[in-house]
């Protein structure tokens, strides 16, 4: 067989775009929502988008390019939390936020975020993937690397927790109204 003959498959710049770089909005809105930073949160998009040009053609034997984008995601900002506990930001400040706070804010939805970034590293990712980004439980199943039970039970667990923590704000309001005779 004449060598020249044979091709090696290779990703192109085009067929990288229209199959990788496609996923980096996503990607961002992951990482951001894990790291709570932006800046944190681009730089792991573009260190993971080179690190996967140089990897190109290894990428062509991957069976779900989301799934892998994501779950590198995930690898690379659990990575940086680790290394770099400076780095949780806005997440260690919303623990130590008042529920004074919180109530003036007046805002449900940043109030259910804010709950909802005090989880659990694994309840926050599921929680993100399956009510932000609509990921069907098999998907998340597959970016997590858990069982589609253990993913299930996170959600479960991530939404009473911030089912009780809207109870218990409520509660708190309430009794303040109440304490001002309103």
């Amino acid at each position: 067989m004449d060598p020249q003959n044979i091709k090696k498959e290779s990703m192109t710049q085009d067929s990288f775009q229209k199959t990788v770089y496609i996923l980096k909005d996503e990607m961002y809105r992951f990482a951001k929502k894990f790291l709570m930073s932006a800046d944190e949160a681009e730089d792991v998009v573009m260190d993971l988008m080179m690190k996967f040009w140089q990897k190109k053609d290894e990428l062509l034997v991957v069976e779900n390019l989301k799934s892998f984008a994501l779950r590198s995601v995930k690898n690379e900002c659990l990575n940086r939390l680790k290394h770099h506990e400076v780095k949780l930001g806005f997440a260690s400040q919303t623990r130590h936020q008042s529920e004074l706070y919180q109530i003036e804010t007046n805002n449900m939805r940043e109030q259910i975020l804010g709950f909802i970034s005090q989880l659990p590293d694994k309840q926050k990712m599921v929680i993100h993937l399956k009510d932000v980004e609509e990921y069907e439980i098999s998907e998340i199943s597959e970016i997590m690397e858990m069982e589609e039970n253990a993913v299930r039970v996170n959600l479960m667990r991530a939404r009473q927790k911030v089912k009780e923590s809207i109870n218990k704000l409520y509660a708190y309001e309430n009794r303040q109204i109440q304490g001002l005779g309103i």
